[in-house]
């Protein structure tokens, strides 16, 4: 093993962001992961890989990376692997892929993740199959396993995060968010699924004022609303990890993974599972910050533990507008990172990061370089 072996992205897509049941719906994960992984490859001039990194939260089962990277035409010497660390899986998907390049495993992987809320199959019990459960336990009953939104109320209140400053965090998401789509910032990063072209969540004319006539939606007197929390979602986003000795070989700029960490807390307190590893990552003050927003209150509480300026996090609108396909929610945030700091420039250094359920969280530092 020979030459530099830091992690280095150098091409990154995404599906548009489809709302469950809305345009994406007749899509499955394959589907929907297939084209970005051949858009990726084809913007990197490559024709193959050596495998193919996917996280999946709530798909089929079996090995959906490897269905899709079959349906992409890589060659049935690809051989895929999925991974669930549930909202965070496709962060954790790219970590790992930049794991095998660093290690000399591999020396082209691509990563990400997929998500089809619309359809991912029914779950219920085997002696009683009439017995549906909506997702599998976090932690055991006894530590405590809240579902999202309490959980989110939770973390908002003992952070002392107004319902004032949510619905603005909201509002201003959405507005960044349509914002972009105006002026074609999303353009470069999306791959055509279907023949849907752009994100179908962003809503223009949103107003503190309307998002305040929203009652709370999890606990009779919480904060976490319909409004300013995220949507159920579809899509699918990759992103070409390779070594700096290739990416210099192919003469491309890129994103430098500069530092990865995974953390966890209190599965109570899912919502802060990031904030260990964004503290460990953090090297000064980044640029761009691209936090997932699964709920406001709950994304201003990670943000203000770490000392992170709410007005830097998700400049082109977050998940509270783009929406939220869990497992591929860690593997947009690198592509937006991607399309800030290498396509248009905007900075030189950034952060990924986002809390999953069970009180687990990844955090990314990356850097621009040409």
């Amino acid at each position: 093993m020979t030459g530099d072996r830091t992690p280095v992205v150098v091409a990154a897509r995404r599906t548009p962001i489809g709302s469950a049941n809305g345009a994406l719906r007749a899509q499955t994960v394959d589907e929907l992961a297939a084209p970005v992984l051949s858009a990726v490859l084809t913007d990197a001039g490559l024709d193959t890989v050596d495998d193919v990194v996917l996280g999946n939260t709530f798909g089929p089962g079996g090995n959906p990376a490897r269905v899709a990277a079959l349906r992409a035409g890589l060659g049935n010497a690809v051989p895929g692997v999925t991974i669930d660390r549930q909202c965070a899986s496709g962060l954790a998907a790219i970590t790992h892929a930049a794991t095998m390049i660093r290690a000399g495993e591999a020396e082209a992987v691509l990563a990400g993740g997929v998500e089809s809320a619309s359809t991912a199959p029914l779950r219920s019990w085997r002696d009683d199959p009439s017995r549906h459960y909506s997702r599998a336990p976090f932690a055991p009953a006894d530590i405590g396993d809240p579902d999202m939104g309490p959980a989110a109320d939770l973390v908002a209140a003992e952070a002392g995060i107004s319902r004032a400053r949510q619905d603005e965090f909201a509002v201003r998401s959405h507005d960044r968010a349509v914002a972009a789509q105006q002026a074609g910032r999303f353009d470069a990063e999306i791959v055509a699924v279907a023949g849907i072209d752009h994100d179908e969540r962003p809503r223009a004319g949103f107003t503190v004022e309307r998002l305040a006539r929203f009652r709370p939606a999890f606990t009779p007197e919480g904060t976490a609303t319909a409004a300013n929390s995220c949507g159920v979602n579809d899509g699918a986003a990759a992103v070409l990890v390779v070594s700096e000795e290739t990416r210099r070989r192919l003469g491309v700029p890129g994103l430098r993974l500069g530092g990865a960490a995974t953390s966890a807390v209190d599965p109570n307190r899912l919502g802060l599972g990031a904030v260990p590893a964004m503290k460990q990552v953090m090297i000064g003050t980044p640029d761009v910050v691209e936090f997932n927003e699964a709920f406001a209150g709950q994304a201003l509480a990670c943000l203000d533990a770490a000392g992170i300026d709410e007005l830097t996090v998700s400049p082109d609108g977050g998940a509270i507008a783009l929406g939220h396909p869990w497992g591929a929610s860690g593997a947009i945030l690198v592509v937006r990172l991607f399309s800030r700091l290498v396509r248009q420039a905007a900075g030189r250094t950034g952060l990924a990061a986002l809390s999953a359920g069970g009180g687990v969280g990844v955090a990314t530092w990356w850097e621009a370089v040409s």
